[in-house]
Parts: structure tokens; C-alpha cells; sequence
């Protein structure tokens, strides 16, 4: 059951992180190849400081990782988060479609005594 499979809190941090486009964002650039900090905040209207609290989020949702090197802090992409997520969303998609296969039953079964009548 999916409720076993993460924790309600990692559950929620990873929704909340991939939830805003510029970390949706970073995580996409981070998956085509590490990227400083300094070198994500070239790519956005915001202050550094902003795009370091972005990464901090990822991280803490294990959708990123950094690593330092001398002065510099470099991103990178987790695979296995995003495929977590992946796993979490496809549950909810199988619950969805099992509901609407319910409903077209129902719906079947109202029909066949609509034209009984």
C-alpha cells in the first residue's frame, strides 16, 4: 500500500517541493548535469539567496543533492525521488481509474433498467 511506501511527511515535502516551477525547474536542469548554486540563480529573476532557499527545499525532499568544492556548492538531481514520486502518483492513478470503472458499472446498471422500463 502507498501509505507504507514514504513516510507522510517525506510524502508531503516532496509534493510541496516539486509544487513551485522554478524547483520543478532546477530539478530538470540538475538532471541534464550538475550546476553550481550561483550558476542556477543565473537563470532566474530572483536574488541568489532566493534560489539557495529553492535548493534547500529539494534537498530536504531528497530531490537534490549538493556537494562542495572549495568556495562552490553543486546540484544535482536524485533519480530515485522522482521515481518515488512517479510510484506515488501512479497509486493515486490507479485508485482514480478504479472509481471510474465503478462509476461506468453503476452507470451500465442504470442505464439497462432505464431501457427495462
Amino acid at each position: 500500500m502507498v501509505v507504507d511506501y514514504l513516510p507522510a511527511q517525506k510524502t508531503d515535502q516532496l509534493f510541496h517541493a516539486l509544487s513551485d516551477a522554478t524547483r520543478r525547474d532546477i530539478v530538470e536542469r540538475t538532471f541534464q548535469r550538475e550546476h553550481s548554486v550561483s550558476a542556477l540563480a543565473l537563470f532566474y529573476p530572483m536574488s541568489f539567496a532566493a534560489v539557495q532557499k529553492h535548493v534547500a527545499v529539494l534537498e530536504r525532499a531528497e530531490l537534490v543533492s549538493k556537494r562542495r568544492q572549495g568556495r562552490e556548492q553543486f546540484v544535482r538531481s536524485n533519480v530515485a525521488a522522482v521515481k518515488k514520486a512517479q510510484v506515488l502518483l501512479g497509486h493515486y492513478e490507479d485508485l482514480w481509474r478504479g472509481r471510474v470503472d465503478r462509476m461506468d458499472v453503476v452507470l451500465e446498471k442504470q442505464s439497462r433498467k432505464s431501457r427495462g422500463r
